[in-house]
């Protein structure tokens, strides 16, 4: 193939990629118009890349309201401590499940068991009694103890180990490392990549997670942001109750559209400041992990 066939194919490549990062950023600019847009405006769908009638009236209901601020501090907590589980039992898991059969026996026996819970569950209704039983309704632990074990995460960080080189190890424990030491000091910063991708994959399920907010806490100051955000709407006592006139104005302005609109925004501004702090990392992680089968 000739340079300038190169050339020709390198101009396709740029305009398909660049094609596809529009068709990611549409929607978000769309979604970014439409929260600063009027009511009547977004209502009738004519918002499309650019606001219309230009108004925060939405994001002010939002922000004013002290269970936004609770519910968020909330969701702050569970990522912190939801993350820390997931990333030292993913570990702690995986590490012993990427070894053979005659290194750890029983080791297929224990792998059984996690491929089970992938394809089978014990159901919604099981699921709720067992937390209720436990005492766990309206605590954080509700939130994050179900998930304290992501399956998916720690055959993904498995796979991961059994590809670093069994010399390692074998040096290691031959200048008279044990098992942990050979985890701390070798396997894990060797998987830096690996273990921040399932870490993300922890603080993106954790934060966009509301349906078990829903089930498990009953109090309004126990919902973490997301499940705040599905509850939240235009209510139309708020509009018969207020005597204020500009509180009265502003609720006007506001649509349940617009409303939402700005629901996923405020929800993206927390991965969106994670992400490029990781983004390295995940990027690595993957194509190692590609590599490495």
């Amino acid at each position: 193939m000739t340079q300038g066939n190169n050339k020709v194919v390198d101009v396709i490549i740029y305009i398909f990629l660049a094609c596809v990062a529009l068709t990611c950023l549409i929607p978000i600019i769309h979604t970014v118009a439409i929260s600063f847009s009027g009511k009547s405006a977004a209502d009738a769908g004519q918002v499309f890349l650019t606001p219309i009638d230009f108004s925060i009236s939405s994001y002010q209901k939002i922000l004013e309201d002290k269970v936004f601020f609770n519910s968020f501090g909330v969701s702050i907590k569970r990522v912190l401590i939801g993350g820390l589980l997931n990333f030292a039992l993913t570990i702690l898991m995986a590490y012993p499940l990427s070894k053979s059969n005659k290194v750890f026996p029983g080791r297929n026996i224990y792998m059984w068991f996690v491929i089970f819970t992938m394809l089978f569950s014990g159901g919604l209704i099981p699921w709720y009694m067992t937390i209720n039983k436990l005492g766990m309704l309206d605590t954080i632990w509700a939130l994050v103890l179900p998930t304290a074990v992501p399956v998916f995460n720690v055959i993904l960080l498995m796979n991961f180990f059994r590809g670093i080189p069994k010399e390692l190890e074998e040096a290691a424990y031959m200048d008279g490392a044990g098992a942990w030491q050979i985890l701390i000091k070798i396997f894990i910063p060797i998987s830096t990549p690996a273990i921040a991708t399932v870490t993300l994959f922890s603080v993106v399920s954790h934060w966009n997670s509301f349906f078990d907010g829903m089930i498990l806490m009953n109090k309004m100051e126990n919902w973490p942001l997301q499940t705040y955000i599905q509850q939240l709407v235009v209510s139309l006592d708020s509009l018969m109750n207020t005597n204020d006139p500009e509180e009265l104005k502003r609720l006007m302005a506001v649509s349940n559209k617009t409303l939402n609109a700005a629901k996923v925004i405020i929800s993206m501004i927390p991965i969106l400041i994670i992400y490029p702090f990781l983004q390295r990392y995940f990027v690595k992680g993957i194509v190692i992990g590609s590599i490495k089968g």
